[in-house]
């Protein structure tokens, strides 16, 4: 058991309806119990969230968000949900910028800076997102990306806000690929993020997880590197037999 404090983050993407998370939610903690320095983040579709909540009920160390939230409070945005919203129906974070999000429906940097800071205004945890494609990777500016993507997010906040961010590297690369950066790759790019914040006056230690691949198999090795917050997980966070597996092995 590590013994730091470490988020585990799991994205359920577009699966799991409220029916399967309710008997998700079921399995999961008929398997777990809360363990010290270790938070449980859930990211379910949207439909299922309270659900989820309502099922997990009474459990501190479970953290339950959004997968996608506008940053107006209310208005005439078809398909969206907004930030209250999601807050009354039991959300306590939200992810901001996730690669898909940005890949397959332009969310733009600018988008997920605001998006961070409505979080903040209203109390709710953003998790933001930041990571290469592999050609930008092969192309030597992976550096260069994570700049781009950080510099709105950094813009828009105080120095004191970050105290209440979590960031997250997923290199676009090694999500669904069954690829994932070695330990010595992410650590290094957890590195740079932190070189970055500090060059802009972030005097916190903000939490940085690994997202791309993580499962069962080298999330150990991962998490042996002292610069890993946690893991974003995705596909592995999907049965509640092997989700709990994987953060019973931390």
């Amino acid at each position: 058991m590590m013994d730091r404090s470490l988020i585990f983050a799991a994205n359920w993407k577009m699966n799991l309806g409220p029916t399967e998370a309710r008997r998700y939610a079921e399995r999961f903690l008929s398997l777990t119990s809360p363990i010290k320095s270790r938070s449980l983040w859930f990211f379910p579709p949207a439909v299922s969230l309270g659900a989820l909540c309502e099922a997990t009920r009474g459990r501190a160390d479970l953290r339950i968000g959004m997968q996608n939230v506008h940053w107006e409070p209310k208005g005439a945005f078809t398909g969206e949900t907004s930030i209250p919203m999601a807050m009354e129906a039991g959300a306590g974070a939200i992810l901001a910028g996730h690669s898909e999000r940005r890949q397959l429906f332009g969310e733009t940097d600018e988008y997920v800076a605001r998006k961070t800071k409505a979080a903040l205004n209203l109390g709710v945890t953003p998790l933001v997102c930041v990571g290469e494609t592999l050609g930008e990777r092969d192309g030597g500016r992976t550096e260069s990306v994570i700049v781009r993507q950080l510099t709105p997010v950094v813009d828009a906040l105080e120095p004191a806000e970050w105290n209440r961010v979590v960031l997250a590297y997923e290199p676009v690369w090694a999500i669904g690929t069954g690829k994932n950066a070695t330990p010595d790759d992410a650590a290094q790019i957890h590195e740079l993020i932190r070189m970055e914040l500090g060059r802009n006056g972030v005097a916190v230690r903000v939490p940085i997880l690994y997202g791309g691949s993580v499962n069962s198999g080298n999330v150990l090795s991962l998490l042996a590197r002292p610069q890993l917050d946690g893991v974003l997980v995705g596909g592995a966070s999907l049965d509640p037999e092997g989700w709990a597996e994987l953060v019973g092995l931390s």
